[in-house]
């Protein structure tokens, strides 16, 4: 791992709401992130089921990092979620974030979210990035 992709980690390691939810980057690469998520009774909605807000900001966790993975400025443009499954009470969520386009300007991203290796959701991303690979 490079410096730049160290200092890139250890920025996005210390989000702050990220560690309120108690979401991990656990992997880091050029394009690609992974992120996990132990989910608790803190996760859960009225119905005492996995709150589907939970299951977003992990992925976008992911995402984010994924997007922002060679130090280059990127924001959200849009962002869509498709939920596919449930997960059980005390599941081990994981989002793999993987980068599918990349433009001057724009990157899209597919983030696959599973719950103990069953695919529960899949969110995809588009980022504008301002610096345009200056």
């Amino acid at each position: 791992m490079s410096e730049d992709m160290e200092s890139v980690r250890e920025r996005i390691e210390r989000d702050p709401y990220c560690e309120t939810l108690g979401i991990e980057l656990v992997e880091l690469d050029a394009g690609s992130a992974r992120t996990e998520l132990t989910v608790g009774p803190e996760h859960r909605n009225f119905h005492g089921t996995l709150h589907g807000g939970a299951i977003y900001s992990l992925a976008d966790a992911a995402f984010a990092a994924a997007s922002n993975s060679r130090g280059e400025t990127a924001f959200a443009l849009e962002t869509n979620v498709s939920y596919l499954d449930m997960a059980g009470e005390d599941a081990t969520l994981v989002a793999d974030a993987t980068e599918t386009y990349d433009g001057r300007r724009t990157a899209e991203y597919t983030v696959d979210v599973t719950a103990d290796g069953d695919r529960i959701a899949t969110f995809r991303g588009r980022v504008y990035k301002p610096d345009g690979g200056e």
